[in-house]
């Protein structure tokens, strides 16, 4: 009679590591449900608490769009110079240019 060991099986391992994740995950949600300085800003209703609140809402706004700006930015640079050359690379030999950008779209 052969005995199986299932000490060291993968498939058993890696389902009690999801298990022990999933279980963390939820006895620690409740704890990071919020920053505490924005619930309690906002749970009370004083002025100076709330304003906090916003002030963290508006600031987190701001980081988030940040990468978009950057990305928005240094895109249109490159589509400028790349437009740039374009221009500067229809020009003839004999030295007319394009008289327009409009004309090249």
């Amino acid at each position: 009679m052969r005995v199986i060991d299932h000490r060291h099986d993968p498939a058993i391992l890696r389902w009690a590591i999801i298990a022990i994740t999933i279980a963390l995950m939820f006895l620690i949600a409740s704890v990071a449900a919020a920053c505490p300085t924005c619930r309690e800003g906002l749970a009370e209703n004083d002025p100076h608490g709330q304003a906090i609140a916003a002030g963290f809402y508006y600031s987190i706004l701001f980081m988030m769009s940040m990468p978009f700006a950057i990305l928005g930015t240094f895109g249109g640079l490159a589509y400028l110079s790349i437009r740039r050359a374009r221009l500067q690379s229809m020009q003839t030999d004999d030295g007319s240019q394009v008289d327009s950008p409009q004309s090249i779209a």
